[in-house]
């Protein structure tokens, strides 16, 4: 059996965290991606904080499954070396500036010169276009500029709010690795390689729309302000914990009551209809509040679900890990990394019944593959060991910088 992207070869020019996990999320499902960084420390991400081994878990955790070379592209041998590697590939991702890489000479226009068909791919933060195109950006700045931030907050009178962790970023990689998929399938029917351009801005805005800016849709008939209908949230605080609880339809308004023995609150006009329950919301989930207060987690979570009742345990990440539905579902795999030794992370999240997941691959130390790969593109040892001396290339075992 092989894996859905098995034969794909992709040339991944990306550093930090939205380029990375697209590419990473590619090789898992078994296409090769040849991670190229500069000898001189590679991508920032390498010497982030949290390290074992040399190793960042930043680093780790969106860069395994891929191979390293590491070629100062800055020399002209470096160049004419990564040339090498692109006419071979299938796909091209970059998540430089906009204008940046067309000064470092592999633009769209001089990429398709070496591999006409190429799919190449450009993830910007704010797009290539418009007055922030070229501003430097991270994650909490795309919260601030897409509305994230105020939706977070809940309404648009309370102070903004960041989401407490970089949704941006990620959901750009995830974004951008569905873009390829769509681009390598087009190319099997017509021939042509796309250029697929996205930016973080982008993917996130586009992310909101489908359940936040509900205030926004209808043209002419804009709210001028989107307001929260509860500043609650739907945590819980029992004896010993937290748990969560989401009712929505009639049959599960009727559940929470009977799990509750609060048949006085099926009689309640504020909660008798979704609409009026939905009005009337600080009202129940206050008294929904001063009863799951009484007993512990176990208890209610038993209760609730024997009444069909949707609910869940709020877990510490710790506590999610050793979670028998987690396990159950072998979500979360360990193995050993040759430099930061035992490790923990989640496997591909989508599996393919005609194929079986790859084993995760160690995330490679800068330069390891450089031989290899350079070796395979028709250079002899003699040039490697001159690229070498010279510092164009640089491999695990050569000293770097």
């Amino acid at each position: 059996m092989t894996a859905p992207l098995e034969g794909v070869r992709i040339i991944d020019l990306t550093a930090m965290v939205s380029g990375p996990l697209a590419t990473m999320m590619l090789a898992d499902q078994g296409a090769e991606v040849i991670k190229v960084e500069n000898p001189a420390g590679g991508d920032f991400t390498r010497s982030a904080a949290n390290r074992q081994g040399g190793l960042s878990a930043s680093y780790l955790n969106n860069n395994r499954n891929k191979r390293s070379v590491a070629i100062d592209l800055k020399a002209d041998e470096g160049r004419e070396a990564l040339w090498r590697l692109i006419e071979s590939a299938d796909v091209f991702v970059q998540n430089f500036r906009p204008g940046v890489i067309e000064r470092m000479g592999f633009g769209e226009e001089a990429v398709r010169a070496h591999a006409a068909e190429i799919i190449y791919v450009s993830i910007s933060g704010y797009g290539e276009q418009g007055p922030y195109a070229g501003r430097p950006v991270y994650d909490p700045l795309v919260q601030g500029l897409s509305g994230l931030a105020t939706v977070q907050a809940g309404s648009d009178q309370r102070r903004p709010r960041l989401v407490r962790t970089i949704l941006p970023d990620k959901l750009t990689g995830v974004t951008a690795a569905q873009a390829i998929t769509a681009a390598l399938f087009a190319r099997t029917r017509t021939g042509r390689g796309e250029h697929v351009r996205l930016s973080m801005l982008e993917a996130t805005i586009a992310f909101l729309w489908s359940s936040d800016m509900g205030s926004q849709t209808f043209v002419g008939q804009e709210l001028p302000q989107q307001e929260a209908a509860s500043f609650q949230d739907l945590i819980y605080a029992t004896t010993d914990g937290y748990i969560t609880i989401a009712v929505q339809s009639d049959r599960e308004w009727q559940g929470l009551v009977r799990a509750l023995e609060r048949p006085d609150w099926a009689e309640d006009p504020r909660f008798r209809t979704a609409q009026s329950r939905q009005i009337h919301i600080d009202a129940r989930l206050e008294l929904t509040q001063s009863m799951i207060r009484h007993a512990s987690s176990e208890h209610w979570l038993a209760r609730l679900d024997a009444e069909g009742v949707p609910c869940a345990p709020v877990l510490t990440r710790g506590e999610m890990i050793d979670h028998p539905q987690v396990r159950a579902c072998d979500i979360i795999h360990e193995y050993d990394h040759p430099q930061a030794g035992r490790i923990r992370q989640a496997r591909m999240p989508a599996r393919f019944s005609s194929s079986e997941a790859l084993p995760l691959s160690a995330a490679p130390a800068l330069g390891e593959d450089t031989r290899a790969l350079l070796r395979d593109s028709g250079y002899d040892e003699a040039s490697l060991d001159e690229l070498a001396r010279t510092g164009v290339i640089t491999t695990p075992e050569e000293p770097q910088g």
